[in-house]
């Protein structure tokens, strides 16, 4: 960023000009940061083995509570980074002063395999608004598709906290374009991106296309690649089929 050396001799038009470009130049290319909660120690690790385990995962009752519990530790971990401000509480015996988030989120989730994980998220966030998007891969033959997009049911989101979760990003693609329909219901504050597994091309990816600093994508695990199918390996196969049985 060589043009810090010259900031001493910019007159006053010119540092307007300056601050100008350099606002710009730092939002639009800092890499959007992932967290990825598999580097802790925590619970969250054996719930996500439980999905992947093909002696566990058959059962498809466990393999939805195993998801939702995912998205209610992710919850947890997404919100210790909400705005929060001091209310006072009126308990029995007194006046009780509390930290409580000021965000107003919306939590949006990508249809059908999203639902246990969506389910998750609104057991902790309980006072989310919530959006729906459909999003599936329309198979062109057997190794080329491309994401289509028919449905979406939203709020309004200007000047609120989106979370969007998808249980699987293998390319990308899916959850960019859930996040464009989305957006198209106004502007929010901050945007949180979820998932379960990622695979490493997709996080690259996802770091490619979005460029903007309240953009934060946050997952319970990072695969390193995919296959001809654009299957997450190792991944743990078909999350949509495992949660609620396989479609024609």
């Amino acid at each position: 960023m060589a043009f810090f050396v010259y900031f001493h001799n910019l007159d006053s038009h010119e540092y307007k000009l300056f601050r100008t470009f350099a606002r710009f130049y730092l939002l639009n290319n800092i890499p959007m940061k992932v967290y990825n909660l598999a580097e802790q120690n925590s619970e969250l690790n054996r719930f996500v083995a439980e999905i992947r385990d093909v002696n566990v995962q058959h059962d498809s009752l466990r393999f939805r509570r195993n998801i939702e519990r995912i998205g209610e530790v992710m919850a947890y971990e997404i919100s210790k980074t909400f705005r929060y401000s001091t209310k006072d509480v009126q308990t029995p015996l007194g006046i009780a002063p509390v930290n409580t988030a000021d965000d107003k989120v919306v939590i949006g989730t990508i249809l059908r395999a999203g639902l246990p994980f969506h389910q998750g998220f609104l057991s902790y966030l309980d006072k989310a608004e919530n959006a729906f998007v459909s999003a599936y891969r329309k198979y062109k033959d057997a190794l080329k598709f491309e994401i289509s997009i028919e449905y979406i049911a939203s709020p309004r989101i200007d000047n609120k906290t989106l979370i969007v979760t998808d249980p699987m990003l293998a390319t990308g693609s899916s959850m960019e374009l859930a996040l464009g329909a989305l957006l198209t219901k106004g502007n929010p504050d901050h945007i949180y991106l979820a998932a379960i597994i990622a695979s490493q091309q997709a996080v690259d990816y996802l770091q490619k296309v979005i460029k903007h600093p309240n953009v934060t994508l946050w997952v319970a695990a990072i695969d390193p690649e995919i296959d001809d199918h654009s299957y997450i390996i190792p991944g743990l196969g078909d999350a949509g089929d495992l949660a609620y049985g396989e479609k024609e």
